[in-house]
């Protein structure tokens, strides 16, 4: 591990959080995931026991944690420059990228920064066009925006409305973004449970997407169970007024009204019930994609990209609560699922939630074509306790590029931000990192890093609160990733790096 930054020391103190633990647990029993605010409302707050407080301003005076705000680091990694909030106030999401500009998700709409000069970002265009989660995604001319909660219309001008109204409308929406500074909105597609995420699988005439979408609520009348696929919208390229959803392949398929996903609670209790999946990753490369689905983890074949099939599932009802994303290693013989145990707004990297929870599960794949199989190998988590006021659990990050290595750099909302190697499956460790102290020391509230990405020779973090961040990971481990260049960069659609 390399030393701090400030040589603050490498393991956190943090007692044993009875009032946290049971925070916890009361947020897992009310539902599978919790989701950020509606777009316009203001960053959540929790409020914790008078002696976590204490004990958060004792860490912090003590110097086993950062001050409100203040920034630490590993000495191989730099903190290039910050860009604040601009226009668009809401919690920031997803990222991708696209030759010299990086395009950020924001609840409110999506923010464009020229990136050509890493240390100096512009921002050339926000867009205001509100509806969680906004998780982004680009392919050529077009531009990809998921929206998750109860809309009055498809329109940008559109207003929150309860799910229960027959012209609620929740989905894809897609712009032209051939004039980059002038994005144009160009197409919207209904989907049944809206769009939580969204994967690409792009060919040369058509992107096909796969739209992942979950019950999180009764109240959503076309999310009741058994909602247990997931929806396809075939995007032509040179008309995307004509998108539209053109199957809804069902990934778990059983009797019963539930389907034939994992159960949950009360067979298994603290796990979720599989109503859908969070978020399918594809390597186009190997006709394959891995997809995290609530209580369950699965390997697709998508050689026919409108048709995925499952060829092996696995769960863990021992220490995943929800399966949340995915990111197969460059020789597609590994997988990392993250389990985003309670929601991503609850402190769970603590004592008193321990190693295996909340973490990345590191997954071998063995066997070959439609026989390959998930074989379990070890778990990973931060090393470096949080507070018990900050929202910390595994979340998006991407592979590092080089060649014969398992690296990884990966956002742990306030845990900040985790270099990683699992080149080992059996064994990974971290091998740097970067983070903010806690928003507040008084009250948990959401905020820290969204999505941390590796992208020609920087690794860029969207901040829920604290805007854009750009890294620079100066390490011989990582040294060969810079001079890997690519085009583009939609992380749930995994690049061959070395092709």
């Amino acid at each position: 591990m390399t030393p701090l930054h400030d040589n603050r020391a490498r393991f956190r103190r943090l007692g044993v959080a009875t009032a946290a633990a049971g925070l916890l647990a009361t947020l897992l029993t009310a539902g599978p995931a919790l989701a950020i605010p509606d777009p316009g409302d203001e960053p959540e707050k929790q409020s914790v026991s008078r002696s976590l407080v204490a004990e958060t301003k004792e860490s912090i005076a003590d110097g086993e944690i950062p001050g409100v705000d203040e920034i630490v680091h590993s000495d191989n990694i730099e903190h290039v420059t910050n860009i604040p909030k601009g226009a668009l106030q809401g919690t920031n999401s997803d990222l991708a990228f696209q030759g010299r500009y990086a395009f950020a998700g924001n609840y409110d709409g999506f923010r464009i920064f020229d990136i050509k000069n890493p240390k100096k970002p512009q921002s050339v265009a926000e867009v205001l066009c509100p509806g969680s989660q906004n998780d982004i995604s680009v392919s050529g001319d077009l531009l990809f925006l998921s929206t998750d909660s109860s809309r009055s219309d498809n329109s940008c001008s559109s207003t929150t409305q309860p799910a229960t109204e027959k012209s609620s409308w929740e989905g894809v929406k897609v712009f032209d973004i051939s004039d980059i500074r002038n994005p144009r909105y160009v197409a919207a597609v209904e989907t049944a449970c809206g769009s939580h995420t969204h994967t690409l699988v792009p060919e040369r005439r058509n992107v096909y997407v796969y739209v992942s979408s979950y019950s999180p609520n009764a109240a959503f009348p076309d999310c009741q169970p058994p909602h247990d696929g997931i929806s396809v919208i075939k995007v032509p390229r040179k008309a995307p007024q004509d998108s539209a959803v053109i199957d809804f392949p069902v990934l778990f398929p059983g009797e019963g009204p539930d389907g034939g996903g994992n159960p949950g609670a009360p067979t298994n209790p603290g796990v979720s019930k599989t109503t859908g999946c969070h978020d399918i990753t594809v390597l186009p490369s190997e006709d394959l994609a891995a997809g995290a689905c609530m209580g369950d983890g699965i390997l697709l074949d998508i050689e026919d990209p409108a048709k995925p099939k499952v060829i092996d599932r696995v769960q863990d009802n021992v220490n995943f609560a929800f399966w949340h994303s995915a990111t197969f290693n460059q020789t597609a013989k590994k997988v990392v699922f993250t389990d985003e145990l309670g929601g991503g707004v609850a402190a769970t990297c603590n004592a008193a939630i321990g190693p295996t929870r909340g973490a990345n599960g590191i997954y071998d794949i063995v066997g070959r074509g439609d026989h390959r199989k998930l074989a379990f190998k070890s778990y990973f988590k931060i090393p470096r306790h949080q507070a018990d006021t900050e929202n910390c659990v595994a979340h998006n990050g991407s592979l590092i590029p080089v060649k014969g290595k398992d690296l990884m750099v990966q956002a742990w909302y306030q845990g900040g931000v985790s270099v990683w190697d699992f080149t080992d499956s059996s064994k990974p460790k971290e091998i740097g990192f970067f983070e903010r102290g806690p928003l507040s020391a008084t009250s948990l509230i959401t905020g820290g890093s969204w999505s941390t990405y590796y992208y020609n020779g920087y690794a860029y973090s969207n901040d829920i609160a604290k805007g854009f961040d750009v890294l620079k990971i100066n390490d011989r481990r990582t040294d060969k990733a810079e001079r890997v260049r690519l085009d583009e960069l939609n992380v749930q659609t995994q690049p061959d790096y070395f092709d």
